[in-house]
This record gives C-alpha cells, structure tokens and sequence, in this order.
C-alpha cells in the first residue's frame, strides 16, 4: 500500500486499525474515508513518533502503543527501506539497539558538533609552538631515549622531506636523547621504514654536484608499507634525466633488480668511484634507494673522507660508514596501480595530524608540495569530524580557516596554556619540521637549511643564525643573549660533528 500523509487525515481510523481492544466509539469525520489496515497504520503510526522522539528503541516505541515486544519490527524495517529512518546505538552508553529520524538525527549531530565546537577556548601562537614542542618531544623534558623510541619520533616526521644531511645531524638528535645511526638502519632492515625522494627534483643544478647535491636532497623517511602510496603524489620519473654513467646504472638495476654495491659496480663495469658518483645523482633525482639509511649516509661523505675497501687506511678525518653496508641498492619505490584516490588523500590527512595534532592551511607552509589540495585534505577532516575520529573548532587564535585537531591533543594544548612561562630554551635546525617562526609568528622566515638554526624561548622565536650570521628577533638582557648565542653556536657544532660520530 503507498504511503499516506497522516497529518491529512484523522488519526481516529489509524489508532483503531491497530488497537487490540476495541476503543470507544468516537465518529471520525465526514471527510476522513481512507481504510486502514494494521502494518500501513502502524508505520504511519511509528513514522509519527518517530520525527519527535529521537533516538529510541523498538521497545521504547511499541510499549507506549499496548504493543507486544517485536510486534513493530516489521513496520521500522519498511521505514529503514524508504531511508525515513536509520538504526544504531546513538545514545551514550547504549546497549539495545536504537531508531531515529534521519533528518531529525542529522540535526542532533549538527547541534553536537556546535557545541563541542563551542567549548574550545584557542591558545595563542606562542602557547601552540610549546605543545607541538611537546607534541614532537624536542621539549627537554619530552625527549626520547632508547632504540624503542625510534619509531614513536617517525610517525611523527612520516613523508616529512628534510635534506638528507639533516636527519641524523639535527632531526631525529633532537627528539631523542643519544641517538646512534644503527637504529634506523635496524627499523630500515626489518621492512618497517625506507626512505626516499617525494618531491620533483628542481632541474639541472641536481645533479651538477651529485657528491654535494646529495646533502641537501630533500629526503623522507616513510612508513614502507605506505610507500606506494607516497610515491603516487610524486612525479619524478617524469623529471629525471640523467647523466650517461647515471643510465647505466640505472639500466643495470632496471635489469637486474636489487644489487649489493659490488655486484651493481661489476655489473655496470665501472670504477668503484663513478658507481657512487652515479648512485648520488640517482638519489638527487630521487630514482634509487638502498635497504638501509647507511647506503645514503655513506653518501653524504665527501669520496676523500669515505672508508676505504678492503681495510685500506686514509688519512685525515675518516668517516666510519661504507658503500658496503648500505645492504642492496634498487629502483626507488614506484606507485603500485590500482591505488585509491580517496585512500590516498585520507591516509595523507592522518599523517598530518598525526605530525601536528591540529591541523589548518597556513600550519602546512613547510610540507612538500606534493601533497594534495587544501580542498581534498578538508574534505576528509570533515568526514573524520562527522566520525567522532577527530574535532574541528578555533584551536589556534589568529589564523583564519577551519581548523581540525586529534582528542589526545586538545588536552595537551589546554595544559599548555595553564602552564605558566618557565624560560625553557629550544634549539633547532632550519630544517626541522618546527621552525614556524615567520608562519605561526610574526617576522621573517629562516631559510629550511641544515646549517641555519632557530633558538625558542617559552615558545618565542628568539635569535637565529644563517649563513653564519647571529641575528636577534627581540631585545634581550645580556644573560639571555649569552644563552641564546650559546645554545645556537653549540648546537651547530653539535650538528657538524654527528655525521662522523
């Protein structure tokens, strides 16, 4: 029987198709000629209630009518099927299952996510760079330590392209405390991380110094079974044009597949030293990578100061990493076909997320451009909100947009706005995913190279250095300039010393 508006006509003949007992005579009026048998009556009944009550259970509906338990299944399953209707456990702490309106629940939902909106009270720029301090574990108190550790500060810095000289020298020291090169090598060995090139490579100037190009190649250190994935944003094949030694070894791992550094030399028929030379433009442009972090950071060694085979000794500074441990060199990782779009574009979303705990536009001024539009990442935010997976409100105050952050998080961010100054220093490099100044805080950038650093002082970028030259953001007594000079100078020799510890 098609639906009937009940609302234009008399209940009177709908109640009594229903009624168990015989009701009392009450004469419907002229105009009310319909007959009414049970299951429409009592989906119309039901489709009533149902646009008033909210969120209720089929016990919660059919009680209230004189109707047995299971006596209204029917007429809700009718009214799911025309989509009145949707079933779930709506409520806090329900265990039966519940009915609701649809558009009656879309409001709830749209009034829920207000008001959690409007319980966010925002923390100020300076108060956000304390939590991500924090968040990252660069804050002293924070920092990491032990090889277990490792794998909390990658998720983190996932797909986050830094030069390659940066990570071992500046990134990962900073988060955790006696960081030792043989722990990413073991996470790259054991198939839980690779690394590579994301972003396209700029031109010529890539590959017209492979040896010194290599150091500052933005590389990622990524989750390997997301690699695929990361890889589909990129375009580098498109890109690269290498030199001719380059394409031999190139062919040679096209051919061959995944060579151990003497078999890809024998196999290119080249001197041990055109290999590497090849390899480091093959990284510049990011078309190879090897099993562990040690083949790149072997690399990263000037050929005078690299370890010598077969036992030979060199004088001056020697650096302790060789081609030979750098396991079996291959093609970088390409994207594997079928790969969803939407898959691709939420699984980026998390990571950022994952990185920063909130998220907005004007936050993402330091990550690659390879990721997608602002528009698509939104997208996902919004239906992550609409999940409960994550809240959307005014975290940060002055930065326009929406602005979306992890549950974890907020709570983080409210304690640091309770927490009261405590001249806590931060230093980092300028290639550290946290150096905001000039994005989150007013006042110029500080260019994202290794050798440049930043000092923070209670989340308020200080001092910086580049290219050498100290230079002061806001007037300070002369304790706090020694401090800030010392902690600048002594974190750079720091970073010059690490890449041959």
């Amino acid at each position: 029987m098609a639906s009937v508006d009940a609302r234009s006509v008399s209940p009177a003949p709908i109640a009594r198709a229903i009624a168990d007992a015989t009701p009392p005579p009450i004469a419907p009026p002229d105009d009310s000629k319909t007959v009414w048998e049970r299951e429409p009556a009592l989906i119309e009944i039901l489709r009533g209630r149902l646009e008033g009550l909210g969120p209720v259970t089929e016990n919660g509906l059919g009680a209230p009518l004189g109707l047995a338990q299971g006596a209204v299944a029917g007429a809700l399953a009718a009214l799911e099927a025309e989509g009145t209707i949707l079933r779930g456990r709506f409520s806090p702490g329900a265990n039966d299952e519940q009915w609701c309106d649809r558009r009656l629940l879309a409001r709830i939902h749209h009034s829920t996510i207000r008001r959690l909106r409007a319980e966010i009270e925002p923390v100020a720029a300076r108060d956000f760079l304390r939590f991500l301090f924090a968040w990252q574990h660069v804050a002293e108190e924070t920092r990491l330590e032990g090889p277990e550790a490792l794998p909390v500060a990658l998720a983190a810095l996932n797909a986050f392209e830094a030069p390659a000289r940066a990570w071992e020298t500046e990134i990962l020291p900073a988060r955790i405390a006696g960081y030792q090169p043989s722990w990413l090598d073991a996470q790259c060995l054991a198939g839980r991380t690779t690394w590579a090139r994301l972003s396209k490579p700029s031109g010529p100037a890539d590959r017209a110094r492979p040896a010194a190009s290599v150091r500052a190649t933005p590389i990622a250190l990524l989750d390997r079974r997301e690699a695929p994935l990361w890889m589909s944003l990129s375009s580098n094949a498109e890109a690269a044009q290498p030199s001719p030694r380059a394409e031999i070894v190139l062919e040679c791992l096209t051919a061959q597949g995944a060579l151990f550094f003497d078999e890809l030399t024998a196999a290119a028929r080249m001197l041990r030293s055109q290999v590497e030379e090849a390899l480091s433009e093959l990284v510049a442009l990011g078309l190879a990578a090897s099993d562990s972090f040690g083949g790149l950071r072997a690399l990263l060694a000037p050929s005078a100061q690299r370890k010598p085979l077969n036992g030979g000794k060199r004088r001056g500074r020697v650096s302790p990493f060789d081609m030979e441990s750098g396991g079996r060199w291959a093609l970088a990782r390409r994207a594997a076909p079928g790969l969803d779009e939407g898959a691709i574009t939420e699984t980026v979303a998390k990571t950022l997320l994952r990185r920063y705990g909130v998220v907005f536009f004007r936050l993402l001024a330091r990550e690659g451009g390879f990721l997608p539009p602002w528009r698509d990442l939104l997208r996902v935010y919004r239906r992550l909100e609409a999940r409960g997976e994550i809240r959307g409100g005014r975290f940060v105050a002055g930065f326009s947009g929406e602005q979306y952050a992890l549950p974890e998080a907020i709570g983080l961010m409210r304690e640091m706005r309770r927490k009261p100054a405590s001249e806590e220093w931060v230093s980092l490099s300028g290639a550290d995913p946290l150096n905001l100044a000039g994005i989150l805080t007013p006042g110029p950038r500080l260019a994202a190279l290794t050798g440049n650093r930043i000092v923070y002082r209670d989340g308020l970028p200080v001092a910086t250095l580049a290219s050498g030259k100290l230079e002061f953001l806001v007037p300070l007594d002369g304790a706090s300039r020694s401090e800030a000079e010392r902690r600048l100078i002594r974190s750079a020799a720091r970073g010059l010393l690490v890449s041959f510890a």
